[in-house]
């Protein structure tokens, strides 16, 4: 449901309300719409009665100037006195209905439609009740929640006369679907979260934060998407809009408002002590905060987000520092006997410009990167060097800026600090930094000879231990899984450990087992390390999402296609899913690729991609997936410009090359060149096993069945599907071997759809097709072609070898060959000097494929494979 109104947004996302108060009018004496300003409740009363004939509406309004005067939110239609000794209320009730121009046995009703009736004078409020009571007229009035009303208006509902109805907020997948209609566009899935959370689903709000976006350039459409950059710039109407809500504050209410927008959430016996109860009842009596519970304790928010962008705004330098510093000192006064309060009293200091102790910098940076926020981490860290702390907060500071994306500032500072490395502690701490940062940058060599000298001169187990994972992680970023398991075995061999390393030597564990085969120990490694994260979350921060990249990796390769969604996109969720380690949209469109979504899967990987601000491997997978989808959709100059952009940066590592090394069959097989499409998957193949991708090898290998050429892959996914986990691999293995078979082909394509492989179903029960075809058995083949256009339907838009012969079963597989190339574009010359042959011949192919296709030229035939 979409219908839209003159200011041209949207009425979405109300549907049962909308619903509720028409029912209400038809059967009932009428509704009360109720909600907090600006939820919509004037827009909802508007859109029940637009298009209902059947109703003569009369409409008043309740404003503050009104409610002075008698009946004046409805001097508008109240004319002349009333008659000698005439009760008022049937005076103005007669009034009404000549107004109305109808009479009592008119088949017509007459609606008494009130926008604010909280703020009706006393007359009104009374004339609209005794309409209710006497069945006059049917209502429908709005007011606004936790405003005192008028008793006449309270009693409308407290006596049933007429339905309440609460109108709620609208929630994110609403707001998802005004915008999408306000901007008339796709909206990012990361734009649609923060506006959401900015506009607290308030309809109003939304609307002007999104103007005060475009107006400043924050909200602009890039790459087909509307997209936010940057912080929130308050227009002057935002900004009033917003004051007008909160309302006049004495000095003890700003107070308490400034220290909440500063601090939220904050303890209510904190606030109190900083300024007085009762000024803090009456802010929260406001809806100016909100008390919400925390186990035992009760903190304070404020009422709304814009709330606090107004409020800091209102605030010099001078005093926002006083507040900062307040907030500091109270917390400090406690005793920090939380962990959190430690991190927060530390970024109160900082922000103040008051002076910390360094080790408690270093803490405070601990926990911001042990909460998945780095960059407030990376901030901490650098407040603790300025202030005179040593190689550990250069370490730390090291590995945040490392996911942040910036290895060549790490490496370039601990370079330099190398000499500062004194104590066993030290020395370790910037190996490891050092080291990581090295290997994550693809200075192999280095990174190992940094993290060997330390395995080997370091005496402490826990460290040495430490280091032993971080020289794993260079093995496997490096595609040396075997080597990796070595130097795993080796961290295990140290004890006494730690639980960061215990930590880290799991998630190395999960993530080795996941590429090499090994699913089904690799997930129960990673759900148990997950279990038990209470345990470890704080020391070993950068687990979590190397953590979920393994689980979500084991998941696909072992055919689990739901729960790999749903692990993409509680990896996408993640704090650090902003951050250059991600990549978790690349898995949730490989499974939408898979499932026969191509558009899903390009959505995916946009919005993943617009979250990753570095060009690192992490993006280059990302992009090669989405040149992938964009290659089966034939969007071929779109998927040609994205993989190279792709491929400069996934090359780094392997595991992120496979995927760009797959959508580059892909790619060129779209262009119409599948002889040069299957020497790529050749090529994708021997580089995947040269580097122990096993996954990625299993698929590769498998390209080449789906490009009609299974016979250098069979032998080799037999014998993968022997020492590998799951049933995808037996799968794909059994595909290439039934080639040809459409007995075979039926089973393979059955298994294919249970698994929710949607694509390579369709595909198979096509190639079934024509195997049937091939043998002369042409009732059958309409059979399994039938089948076939069934499971292709449910992949809109995809066109591969397979698909393509389902949709021209009469062409030669020359013919179908140039057809390709020409709906991709090319000219017969162009043709003829990729295929080896005169521009007279590939004419004369191309004619007769256009004779058995019915059509007359190349955006026919386009038209004729988009259609799949």
């Amino acid at each position: 449901m979409s219908e839209q109104l003159g200011s041209g947004w949207p009425f979405v996302g109300r549907g049962g309300p909308l619903a509720t108060v028409r029912e209400a009018l038809r059967s009932g004496a009428g509704v009360m719409i109720a909600g907090e300003a600006g939820v919509g409740k004037s827009r909802l009363a508007e859109q029940a009665l637009a298009g209902q004939k059947e109703y003569t509406v009369v409409r008043a309004l309740g404003t503050e100037t009104a409610s002075a005067i008698p009946f004046g939110a409805f001097a508008h239609v109240l004319t002349g006195p009333p008659e000698g000794g005439e009760n008022l209320l049937r005076w103005a009730t007669r009034h009404l209905r000549a107004g109305a121009r109808i009479r009592r046995a008119s088949s017509g009703a007459l609606v008494v439609s009130v926008d604010d009736a909280h703020r009706l004078d006393q007359a009104s409020a009374a004339l609209v009740h005794y309409l209710a009571a006497n069945g006059e007229a049917k209502l429908l009035v709005t007011v606004r929640s936790g405003e005192p009303q008028p008793a006449p208006v309270a009693a409308l509902w407290k006596d049933e006369l007429i339905t309440r109805i609460e109108l709620p907020p609208l929630t994110g997948d609403e707001v998802g679907q005004v915008l999408a209609g306000a901007l008339r566009g796709e909206v990012a899935a990361e734009t649609v979260r923060h506006l959401a959370r900015v506009s607290g689903g308030n309809v109003l709000y939304l609307r002007e934060v999104v103007h005060a976006g475009r107006t400043s350039g924050c909200l602009a459409e890039r790459d087909g998407q509307w997209r936010w950059r940057g912080e929130l710039s308050m227009t002057t109407r935002l900004r009033e809009l917003v004051i007008d809500r909160i309302g006049h504050l004495d000095e003890d209410e700003r107070e308490v408002l400034e220290l909440v927008a500063f601090g939220e959430p904050l303890g209510g016996g904190l606030l109190a002590e900083l300024t007085s109860a009762r000024a803090v009842e009456r802010v929260e009596d406001r809806g100016l905060v909100v008390t919400e519970g925390e186990g035992r304790r009760e903190l304070l928010r404020l009422g709304h987000p814009l709330y606090g962008e107004v409020v800091r705004a209102g605030c010099g330098t001078l005093r926002a520092r006083r507040r900062r510093r307040m907030l500091a000192e109270a917390l400090e006064a406690t005793g920090l006997r939380r962990r959190e309060d430690q991190l927060r009293a530390a970024v109160w200091r900082l922000d103040s410009g008051s002076a910390a102790a360094p080790e408690t910098l270093v803490a405070a940076a601990r926990l911001a990167w042990a909460r998945q926020d780095p960059r407030l981490a990376a901030r901490l860290a650098r407040a603790a060097m300025d202030a005179g702390a040593g190689v550990a907060a250069l370490a730390l500071l090291g590995e945040v800026l490392m996911v942040l994306g910036d290895t060549d500032a790490a490496v370039e500072s601990l370079r330099r600090a190398a000499r500062d490395a004194v104590t066993e502690g030290d020395r370790a701490q910037h190996a490891a930094s050092l080291g990581i940062n090295l290997a994550w940058a693809g200075a192999d060599a280095e990174a190992c000879r940094v993290l060997d000298l330390a395995a080997e001169t370091l005496t402490d187990p826990a460290w040495r231990q430490e280091v032993c994972v971080y020289r794993g992680v260079a093995d496997f970023l490096a595609g040396r899984l075997t080597g990796a398991a070595g130097w795993l075995a080796r961290a295990l061999g140290c004890t006494p450990g730690t639980v960061r390393g215990a930590a880290h030597a799991a998630c190395l564990e999960a993530w080795v087992d996941a590429y090499a085969g090994r699913y089904e120990h690799s997930l129960t490694v990673a759900e148990g390390l997950l279990a038990g994260m209470a345990g470890w979350g704080d020391e070993a921060p950068h687990a979590l999402p190397t953590l979920v990249d393994a689980r979500c990796a084991a998941q696909v390769f072992s055919g689990r296609l739901a729960a790999a969604a749903r692990t993409a996109e509680e990896g996408m969720g993640l704090p650090a899913g902003e951050l250059s380690v991600t990549g978790f949209g690349a898995y949730r469109a490989l499974v939408s690729r898979l499932s026969g979504d191509a558009a899903g899967a390009v959505r995916w990987c946009r919005d993943d991609a617009a979250r990753m601000p570095a060009r690192t491997p992490y993006l280059g997978r990302c992009l090669g997936e989405l040149a992938h989808a964009l290659a089966l959709l034939g969007r071929t100059e779109q998927a040609r410009a994205t993989l190279t952009e792709a491929e400069e940066m996934a090359a780094r590592w392997p595991f992120t090359r496979q995927p760009v090394l797959q959508a580059a069959v892909w790619v060129t097989a779209a262009e119409g060149d599948l002889d040069e499409a299957v020497r790529l998957s050749l090529v994708a193949a021997d580089l995947a096993e040269r580097h122990e991708q096993v996954g990625p090898l299993m698929f590769a290998l498998h390209d080449l069945v789906r490009l009609g050429a299974p016979g250098p892959a069979a032998d080799r996914l037999s014998a993968l599907a022997q020492r590998v986990d799951g049933p995808l691999a037996g799968l794909l293995a059994r595909h290439a071997r039934v080639f040809g078979d459409p007995a075979g082909l039926e089973v393979v394509a059955g298994e294919f759809e249970r698994l929710g492989l949607v694509l390579y179903a369709a595909e198979a029960r096509a190639q079934q097709a024509a195997a049937y075809r091939d043998a002369g058995r042409g009732s059958l083949a309409t059979g399994a072609q039938t089948r076939a256009w069934a499971l292709a339907k449910r992949c809109p838009g995809i066109t591969t070898p397979a698909l393509v012969e389902l949709a021209t079963p009469d062409l030669t597989p020359r013919q179908r060959e140039i057809v390709q190339l020409a709906a991709a574009g090319l000219t017969n010359r162009q043709i003829a000097a990729r295929l080896t042959l005169s521009t007279r011949t590939a004419a004369n192919h191309l004619q007769a494929a256009y004779d058995k296709l019915g059509v007359n030229d190349r955006t026919q035939v386009g038209r004729l494979l988009a259609a799949l």
